[in-house]
C-alpha cells in the first residue's frame, strides 16, 4: 500500500506517540523525514534521534521529549502544505510563528531548515509544517 503523505504520516506518529506517553517511536526512514527529525532536534522539541536496520529496512527511532511534569514539548504539531495544496513563500514572506516563539520548517533549494534560517540565508520553499 502506497502512502500519498509520508510527512504528515510521521507528525501523525509524534503526535500519537506523546498522546500516549511514550518514550520513544520508531518510523520507517527516508531523507526528508530524517531531516525533519533532525531539526527538530536541534531545535529542543524532540529528545533525540537514532537510525536502525532490520532486515534491510532502515527505521528512524525518535526519542520523545516531556517537561519536568510530564508535558509533552511540542504543543502543536501542524502540516501547512499538503499534497492537495502546496504552500510556497519568498524569503521576505516566511510567517513567525507565534511571534517567533515557535518554527516553521521549509524544504528550500538549500535543503530543508527552519524559516529563521531560511530568512538569513534569503531562500524561499514551500513550508512543510509548523512547531509551537
Amino acid at each position: 500500500m502506497s502512502m500519498t503523505d509520508p510527512i504528515a504520516d510521521l507528525l501523525t506518529r509524534i503526535r500519537n506517540a506523546q498522546m500516549a506517553a511514550h518514550e520513544d517511536l520508531e518510523v520507517p526512514y527516508s531523507h526528508m523525514k530524517l531531516a525533519l527529525t533532525e531539526i527538530m532536534v536541534d531545535e529542543g522539541y524532540l529528545a533525540g534521534h537514532g537510525l536502525s536496520e532490520a532486515d534491510g529496512h532502515k527505521t528512524i527511532k525518535i526519542l520523545i521529549k516531556y517537561g519536568p511534569d510530564r508535558q509533552p514539548a511540542i504543543r502543536v504539531l501542524r502540516r501547512v502544505s499538503k499534497p492537495g495544496r502546496r504552500v510556497y513563500v519568498k524569503h521576505g514572506d516566511i510567517p513567525s510563528v507565534l511571534g517567533g516563539l515557535g518554527i516553521n520548517i521549509l524544504s528550500t533549494s538549500k535543503g530543508v531548515m527552519t524559516g529563521k534560517s531560511a530568512r538569513r540565508a534569503t531562500v524561499g520553499g514551500e513550508i512543510l509544517c509548523e512547531v509551537y
